[in-house]
C-alpha cells in the first residue's frame, strides 16, 4: 500500500545525506544513511564495483563533487517499509555524471539504504 505523501518528505530527507556527502566529498552523512551491511553495484569508468558500500565511502572521500555539481532527488515510490529513490547527479569530479538507485527500509522508524546501484553516462566514461 502507498504511504502517505508526508512520508515521502521523510524518504527525501534521508537521500540527501547521499547527496551531501557526495557533494562535500565527506562519507560521514552517507554513513548515516547506509546500513553497514548495504551494497553496491554500478560501473566506473567502464569497471564493474560491486560488494560492500566501503568502495562508495573510499569514492566519496577520495574525489569531492566539485564546484560544478548538481544533483537531483527523485521519490519512485514509498509502500510502508520500502522505498526507492533516484538521485541524479551532473559533474561529479568535474566529469562524470550518474543516475543511482537507492533501496531503503523502514527500520525501527528510520529510512536506512541498503542498496545503492548506479549507472555512469557513457559520454562521461574516460578511455
Amino acid at each position: 500500500m502507498r504511504d502517505k505523501i508526508a512520508e515521502y518528505a521523510a524518504v527525501e530527507a534521508a537521500a540527501e545525506k547521499f547527496v551531501k556527502s557526495v557533494a562535500e566529498g565527506d562519507s560521514r552523512y552517507a554513513r548515516e544513511l547506509f546500513l553497514d551491511e548495504a551494497v553496491l553495484f554500478g560501473y566506473l569508468d567502464g569497471k564493474l564495483e560491486h560488494g560492500s558500500i566501503e568502495q562508495f565511502y573510499h569514492n566519496v572521500d577520495t574525489v569531492s563533487g566539485g564546484e560544478h555539481f548538481r544533483a537531483r532527488i527523485d521519490v519512485l515510490a514509498v509502500e510502508e517499509t520500502l522505498a526507492v529513490v533516484r538521485v541524479l547527479e551532473e559533474g561529479w569530479g568535474g566529469r562524470i555524471d550518474f543516475t543511482d538507485i537507492l533501496l531503503l527500509l523502514k527500520m525501527n522508524g528510520e529510512w536506512k539504504c541498503v542498496a545503492k546501484a548506479y549507472n555512469q553516462n557513457s559520454d562521461t566514461i574516460a578511455r
